[in-house]
């Protein structure tokens, strides 16, 4: 077996900006007045490496000379001074850890490297326990992470049990009504219930088989309100309309929109064929633009998550100017639920699925734009909704997310607007949408066929992710962090 060894490293008086912010912060947002100082190192436990490779990583992986101090195997903690550490929750994809892992390989491609990091806090003051434990509450998000145990483990190497055989669904065609809402009930789906129906139905009639609980996950995945945005095509069978300052001009505008369907949709079968929801009610204008033939730079494909738009562009390859067609790519990603459980991950992940699907249409994507909505962030911690996190923690961490994300990816972002409202406390708004372009000749478009290989490209990811896309569109209670997981 060989030794874990580990570090600590802490920025120097001159260059620890971090710390010096949370002791501002918990002076004044948290009113512990009685904090003298805190200190701030990360913690790494690394298992897998050589002497050589270790000693070299030292000065060139985990720190930097000119900024940090390194302490290792042991950190000396003055009496009197608290002292707790927060780490990544199991499964969860911790950054950090990967970043170094990989900045070993490159020193020694040979060995197989394992790192566990978490970060450690030094409070210096007269603080009760009770005090302690707010400040452990304020800095560390349950969702995502924990408090970490202080002794060094013996092992990083983790054992998981070998996976059982994917389940089938047993009886799920033969049940009867009763048991079937017991089944419905039981799994905890986003989906409603006449989905679940649906689902038999098909199965029944066109698969001739029980389906796998792998496959009634996928659907609910793909069927929930995060990928499908369901509520935009939620049947509007009654409009009203609130008095207000903008009440003409929405009133004219729906009834505009409803002279536009009458156009669109001439006779009752169409028209019930298309009734009125949201989607439709946004389509509307395109709709009407194209029927006039306004609408000729559109491109048309089977795409229907994205907008692209074709535009003729004057370049030069170094043989004189040309004129070529490229496609302009819009794309906005929402995620204010998985942003108001996980600031920093919600929102870098919000421009990550905004870069996604221009990036997968081979679009090279330039600038982007973030419009956020938050409660006011200066309110006291104490004023903070149970369950909730304190505005300021969402309000920094989607931030620092969204800027994470699209500094390493190098995209320029030429508007940040965030509104604050006090709508927005109990779930804020996070939207980041991009612009891409590509040569329109180099946009192949096919059809996936039967026995087609797919190729999952990627690094290894965390836990954190599965279940989101249904675990945004339930409803949650202080008991959904044990009964949802990463949802």
């Amino acid at each position: 077996m060989t030794e874990v060894r580990r570090i600590y490293v802490e920025k120097k008086p001159s260059f620890a900006v971090r710390a010096r912010e949370v002791k501002e912060e918990l002076r004044s947002f948290l009113n512990l007045t009685q904090v003298e100082d805190v200190r701030i190192l990360i913690r790494y436990d690394v298992e897998g490496v050589s002497e050589p490779v270790f000693q070299e990583a030292l000065t060139c992986v985990f720190a930097e000379p000119p900024l940090d101090t390194v302490y290792q195997e042991k950190l000396e903690i003055p009496e009197g001074v608290h002292v707790f550490s927060v780490e990544a929750l199991p499964g969860q994809f911790d950054q950090r850890a990967d970043s170094a892992i990989q900045c070993l390989r490159f020193l020694k491609e040979d060995e197989e490297p394992i790192v566990r990091t978490a970060v450690t806090y030094l409070l210096y003051g007269a603080l009760s326990e009770e005090e302690v434990h707010a400040v452990e509450s304020y800095i560390m998000n349950p969702v995502d992470s924990r408090i970490a145990k202080e002794q060094k483990p013996n092992t990083l190497k983790e054992v998981y049990e070998q996976p059982a055989e994917i389940a089938l669904m047993q009886g799920f065609l033969q049940m009867d009504d009763r048991a079937f809402q017991e089944l419905y009930e039981s799994l905890n789906l986003a989906m409603t219930y006449q989905d679940f129906l649906w689902i038999r139905t098909y199965f029944r009639n066109e698969e001739h088989r029980e389906p796998t609980v792998t496959e009634i996950r996928v659907l609910d995945t793909y069927w929930s309100d995060h990928c499908r945005h369901t509520t935009f095509s939620t049947v509007l069978k009654k409009v009203d309309f609130e008095d207000g300052f903008y009440l003409p001009p929405i009133k004219e505008a729906y009834h505009e929109y409803q002279s536009i369907r009458e156009e669109l949709y001439q006779g009752q079968e169409k028209q019930d064929s298309h009734p009125i929801c949201l989607m439709d009610v946004a389509l509307a204008g395109m709709k009407k633009l194209k029927a006039d033939g306004l609408l000729t730079d559109q491109e048309d494909s089977e795409e229907n998550n994205a907008c692209s738009v074709v535009v003729p562009v004057d370049v030069d390859y170094g043989k004189g100017i040309i004129r070529e067609n490229w496609l302009v790519f819009f794309k906005n990603e929402t995620h204010n639920h998985p942003t108001e459980i996980e600031p920093f991950g919600g929102a870098a992940t919000c421009l990550g699925g905004a870069i996604r699907d221009p990036l997968s249409g081979r679009g090279y994507v330039y600038q982007a734009m973030r419009v956020t909505g938050a409660a006011d962030p200066t309110l006291p911690v104490a004023q903070t909704l149970e369950g909730k996190l304190p505005q300021k923690r969402l309000v920094k961490g989607a931030a620092n997310g969204y800027s994470s994300y699209g500094n390493q990816i190098g995209l320029a972002t030429g508007l940040v607007d965030e509104i604050y409202h006090p709508g927005y406390v109990a779930k804020r708004m996070e939207i980041g949408a991009v612009m891409g372009a590509a040569r329109q000749k180099d946009v192949v478009r096919k059809k996936a066929e039967p026995e087609d290989v797919i190729i999952l490209l990627g690094g290894r990811t965390g836990r954190d992710g599965i279940g989101g896309a249904t675990g945004s569109s339930k409803k949650h209670t202080s008991a959904s962090l044990t009964s949802c997981g990463a949802e």
